[in-house]
């Protein structure tokens, strides 16, 4: 995620945006051992949703299943499904309902929502052992907020990111059921599948994650059914959006759609920096695995700013362009090497500016003088999205995009252009569509020089 202003580089000016923002972003490699710690579970989720739009794409109906495998050694009793969608508004109000619902549970027993009704346990009807499968499948109830956001609305257009309930993970540390600070990210998924039909009046346009087939359903109505393999979140819009497709030199289809308001400018500079930004970074990490990626652009998320998703990224456009090269890096820190977002936001947020900057080719050399003091003495960039919520907002966009960037151009001066390169691609390789940890990037980078880079992460704070 980032701000709308400042496309480039996007640093200490994303303080006074982030702070206005709305309260609360066919594999080419298989997933191999060392991608996840095997304790990581439920994994291998395959999401099967089937929903029906009301007239004007606001309020979406259906089913939803999700099948799900045992990695743990320790037998299952237990999942937990997330309402990321229900993140700002919590349980709602008397006559304000929260905008994502379930009902109907089958396959386990639902406790009461918990976590702001975010989070919602369902018991299994006996323990799953160690590699078996299981499925729950529920009645799902969409409203689409009244407000600009990443779930939300502008004008004729819906926007529903976060909106699917998806499967938490538990692991060596637990149950990961983190609240949504308001800012940010508190996500951590696995990669999956997911096959979702949409039945919809046949006057809206519906981008959406995956590779999409429409055919012709009632009289009036289109189902757009979507199918994307390997990825950690769906995502799509909905309204009378304008579109334009492209294919790269490298072969990835870019979908471009916009509101009717959007620059038409802006429309162009996004899919001109789309469009060689996927082909860049395809061959400095690892070709872009889903085929094809949808840019879904509005003039009127100015407070918001941009948000990734798998296979879709939604833009906040202005004449002079969008953030699509930071958006479009985080399909592959976070999306193709996930990692826990409440945890450890600068694996996916500084990651995504430092290839955002090196595809611009941004003067670097004293990034990390230029941010001056840490903003506290407690500061870090392995700060944990509790951290920045409690009372450190600010301090979250100065260390996180700004310095964790800044470190990795210093450390790209340390290792070299070339060996830095190697690392990254390396990285990227061995936790494609896993998890990563800081832990894992700092044996990358040591692995590939005979400096002690002990000092190195004691100055840029990286424990």
């Amino acid at each position: 995620m980032t701000s709308p202003r400042n496309w480039r580089a996007p640093l200490l000016a994303l303080v006074t945006v982030l702070t206005l923002s709305s309260p609360a972003s066919a594999a080419q490699h298989p997933v191999g051992a060392s991608a996840a710690a095997p304790s990581a579970t439920p994994d291998r989720p395959s999401y099967d949703v089937k929903l029906r739009a009301d007239a004007d794409g606001s309020h979406w109906t259906g089913r939803q299943t999700v099948s799900f495998r045992n990695a743990s050694r320790t037998p299952l009793r237990s999942v937990d499904v997330r309402l990321w969608g229900n993140g700002t508004d919590g349980c709602g109000v008397p006559g304000a309902p929260y905008p994502v619902r379930v009902s109907r549970i089958s396959g386990g027993t639902p406790r009461p929502l918990a976590v702001g009704c975010t989070a919602l346990r369902i018991d299994l009807p006996k323990p799953l052992p160690h590699g078996a499968r299981a499925r729950v499948s529920f009645d799902l109830a969409i409203a689409v907020p009244d407000r600009i956001h990443r779930f939300g609305r502008d004008g004729a257009y819906r926007f529903l990111g976060n909106a699917l309930p998806l499967l938490s993970v538990q692991d060596a540390r637990g149950r990961h059921l983190d609240p949504d600070v308001g800012f940010g990210e508190s996500f951590y998924t696995l990669a999956g599948d997911f096959r979702v039909a949409l039945d919809h009046p046949d006057a809206l346009v519906v981008p959406a994650t995956g590779t999409t087939t429409r055919h012709a359903g009632a009289p009036g109505r289109t189902v757009s059914t979507s199918v994307a393999r390997g990825v950690r979140d769906f995502a799509w819009a909905a309204g009378p959006f304008r579109s334009r497709k492209v294919t790269t030199p490298g072969g990835v289809r870019l979908n471009a759609y916009w509101t009717a308001t959007t620059p038409p400018e802006g429309v162009a500079v996004s899919l001109k920096d789309g469009a060689s930004s996927v082909d860049s970074f395809g061959k400095r990490f690892g070709r872009y695995p889903y085929g094809e990626l949808d840019l879904v652009m509005s003039d009127h998320l100015d407070d918001f700013g941009s948000m990734e998703f798998p296979g879709l990224v939604l833009l906040a456009t202005e004449s002079d362009g969008s953030a699509v090269v930071h958006e479009i890096a985080h399909q592959w820190f976070y999306g193709i090497v996930g990692n826990d977002q409440f945890a450890a936001p600068w694996l996916d947020e500084s990651f995504a500016q430092y290839a955002n900057q090196s595809y611009y080719r941004d003067d670097t050399a004293g990034c990390w003088e230029d941010q001056g003091r840490w903003p506290s003495d407690t500061a870090a960039l392995t700060r944990t999205m509790g951290y920045y919520a409690d009372g450190r907002r600010s301090e979250y966009v100065r260390v996180v995009y700004g310095r964790g960037s800044c470190a990795l151009h210093d450390l790209e001066r340390v290792l070299g252009g070339p060996r830095m390169a190697a690392v990254l691609r390396g990285y990227v390789r061995d936790h494609w569509l896993g998890v990563a940890t800081t832990a894992d990037f700092k044996r990358a980078a040591q692995a590939a020089t005979t400096r002690d880079l002990g000092p190195f992460w004691a100055r840029h704070r990286i424990g």
